[in-house]
């Protein structure tokens, strides 16, 4: 039995598109879809002088509208952890 695997990143939800496969019009294949075990490329990692320097730090701290950065923080993300949850 051949295998032709494929790597895919899902774009729309329950959606794949596999395109050039060695198969013609009327053959009969089994697709079997199994998560990634690979993880992403790791993002490279700032030192703390690369942090200091990225502005980052302190990013917020002349906005008006938060008063409190760590709660505004934490809800921050709150949000992103139920995004995916809400489908």
């Amino acid at each position: 039995m051949e295998v032709v695997r494929r790597e895919q990143v899902i774009v729309k939800d329950g959606q794949i598109r596999l395109t050039g496969l060695p198969y013609k019009r009327g053959d009969r294949v089994e697709v079997i879809v199994l998560p990634s075990e690979r993880e992403a490329e790791p993002r490279p990692r700032l030192t703390v002088g690369q942090l200091r320097r990225s502005g980052l730090i302190g990013l917020w701290k002349d906005r008006t509208d938060i008063e409190d950065s760590s709660a505004y923080a934490r809800w921050l993300r709150e949000q992103a952890q139920q995004r995916g949850a809400a489908q």
